[in-house]
């Protein structure tokens, strides 16, 4: 895959029905968006679920964002990248990452090793994996927020993909990954020109990040005091995480990511009314940019 187009939608995978999946995949690829990412939690298995979004669509690419490293090993990472982009023209992108501690121990029971040094190690297994399978070039990006591990996926993958940032940080991202990586930028979006709702809605859909170490750090990194993200979050914060107001209103902060050095937006359209399904009308109005 030399490129992956500039338009993304990011949803949950794990509360729609399988019609509903579907047809919000089949919507974002009528209205031309290029990928569908999703994360894996305590869900749908990954790979599984983008074998299912591919066999519903017949351009969109389906690309996790991300793969818990800790979930399968790096054989079984490449050898299902491999599959599906097999299988379905090249239209897989693995992204990849080190998830977070709850996940990784209290979940799954495994010990959380140090990041960068633990996606470095998986990375050459996967490198020295002999799979049978005729491969096209790996589309593969890393889960990246600090100078490490970004420095690491512009070395060893097609590239990166932020999550929860600012387009301050995609500025300082491109820096580091250089002018060719792919940069592949998570921007929370809700269509509403009320601000009170808005806010609403990001603090509820931020709370399960605030606690998570990494995130945390980089808030703090990009400017943000300790006394902004406490339980709800500033208005401050929660409005450089969500952009709301009008579509144009939101296109401009997307355009905020292109001008920084973003390559690829993704948005996840929050719903207004506060339900954990992804807004359509959010995807339709925005599907212009």
């Amino acid at each position: 895959m030399k490129e992956l187009g500039k338009r993304g939608v990011w949803i949950f995978p794990d509360a729609p029905s399988a019609r509903e999946v579907a047809a919000f995949a089949q919507a974002a690829e009528g209205l031309g968006y290029d990928a569908l990412w999703y994360p894996e939690g305590t869900g749908f298995e990954s790979l599984s679920f983008a074998g299912f979004v591919l066999s519903e669509t017949e351009r969109l690419c389906a690309a996790s964002g991300i793969a818990n490293i800790y979930a399968r090993d790096a054989v079984a990472a490449i050898s299902g990248h491999d599959t599906l982009n097999h299988f379905y023209g090249d239209r897989f992108v693995l992204g990849l990452g080190v998830s977070h501690v709850p996940l990784v121990e209290g979940f799954r029971g495994h010990a959380y090793a140090k990041p960068v040094a633990t996606m470095r190690a998986y990375l050459d297994a996967m490198d020295a994996a002999e799979v049978a399978i005729p491969a096209q070039e790996r589309n593969v990006v890393l889960a990246a927020l600090g100078p490490r591990m970004l420095a690491l996926a512009a070395e060893r993958t097609q590239g990166a993909h932020p999550y929860n940032v600012t387009p301050e940080h995609t500025a300082r991202a491109r820096e580091i990954v250089g002018p060719d990586a792919w940069l592949c930028v998570e921007q929370k979006v809700c269509v509403t020109n009320e601000a009170s709702t808005a806010r609403n809605v990001a603090a509820q859909t931020l709370s399960i990040y605030m606690p998570l170490t990494n995130y945390r750090n980089n808030w703090l990194s990009l400017g943000f005091g300790e006394d902004e993200l406490g339980e709800r979050g500033s208005d401050r914060f929660l409005d450089a995480m969500v952009a709301w107001g009008k579509p144009e209103t939101v296109r401009e902060r997307i355009r905020e990511h292109f001008d920084a050095g973003a390559s690829h937006v993704c948005i996840q359209p929050l719903d207004p009314a506060g339900s954990t399904a992804p807004d359509l009308n959010a995807v339709e109005a925005l599907a212009a940019l």
